[in-house]
């Protein structure tokens, strides 16, 4: 009887450890989901942050053009009141402003007045009236010229340019060819998979390369790579002494697209090789100290679904 009673107690207890455990097991997918939720809210602050100082940027930009347009009057003014005439510029004449910006025209001038001294006098003050302005003007021109390059509508260099895809290796197998490589078809969404070379040997076991999740780049140029033509990329954080596989979002499907927070942009066709866009772009891609892959601090997301992270890399290098 005792035995019996004691039986029973043991299942029961049993049960509540089943219970107790899987409870703990939710309660660490809750938390692995808030700390994604916390890390992208935190990347979405920085990019507001960056949003709201250029648009300051853009204030200041302004009232500098106002305050180059007075002092432009000031000067005007200065060389009127001490002798020296004012030339109109007969149309489609072209002046040299080499120490201006485009935005400030200098008056043409020469001297009418036969007293020499209240010439020097004006040069003088007209002299220092232009290295104020080239001055100011000087200081800005970065701001400037970025002002331009928004206002031309060319397509900037950024992570817009790239076609980012989630894919899922459906084979992997050693290159025939070489040791250090391995050759994989990967599904990106398309009707059929496409075949790509990386050198991963070193880095990954051929068993955890079989139906793996990844991040591919999918408009560089193909290229051939020890006799095996390779139509995509696998997006890796990387160091010298390591490379990661980055990981799409639970629940990401092959042929989601990778989007960026502020860089709405479309990706090229494909990336032509001679401008080198993939090499300017490469530089700003790392993870955070969270893991998140990110682009200047923008985290890889897959829209409604989360971000792309390495599995242990923090603040390295991705390519």
């Amino acid at each position: 009887m005792f035995l019996a009673r004691f039986l029973v107690k043991m299942a029961a207890n049993n049960a509540v450890l089943n219970r107790l455990e899987q409870k703990g097991a939710e309660a660490d997918q809750v938390i692995e989901y808030l700390k994604q939720q916390i890390a992208l809210l935190k990347e979405k602050a920085i990019l507001q942050a960056s949003l709201r100082e250029e648009k300051k940027l853009r204030v200041e930009n302004a009232k500098l053009k106002k305050e180059i347009e007075g002092l432009k009057q000031e000067l005007i003014e200065a060389e009127i009141r001490n002798g020296v005439k004012q030339i109109a510029v007969p149309p489609g004449t072209t002046i040299s402003t080499a120490s201006f910006s485009d935005n400030v025209p200098q008056p043409t001038t020469v001297a009418s007045s036969p007293d020499c001294k209240d010439q020097t006098k004006g040069e003088d003050e007209g002299k220092k009236k232009k290295e104020k302005v080239e001055k100011t003007v000087g200081e800005k021109t970065e701001k400037k010229q970025q002002t331009a390059a928004a206002n031309s509508g060319a397509k900037p260099v950024d992570v817009s340019r790239l076609d980012l895809r989630v894919g899922c290796f459906i084979t992997a197998k050693k290159h025939p060819d070489a040791d250090t490589l391995y050759v994989e078809e990967v599904d990106v969404g398309e009707g059929c998979p496409r075949t790509v070379v990386s050198g991963l040997v070193k880095h990954v076991p051929l068993d955890q390369m079989q139906n793996r999740m990844a991040v591919l780049l999918c408009n560089l140029k193909p290229a051939k790579m020890r006799g095996v033509v390779s139509q995509a990329m696998v997006m890796c954080a990387s160091s010298p002494e390591k490379v990661e596989i980055l990981a799409p979002p639970p629940g990401a499907v092959p042929g989601d697209r990778i989007i960026f927070e502020g860089f709405p942009g479309h990706p090229d066709k494909e990336l032509n090789p001679k401008k080198k866009i993939w090499e300017q772009i490469q530089p700003d891609l790392h993870t955070n100290d969270q893991c998140v892959a990110t682009y200047k601090g923008v985290p890889f997301e897959v829209k409604g679904k989360g971000v792309c992270r390495a599995e242990t890399m923090a603040n390295s290098g991705i390519k």
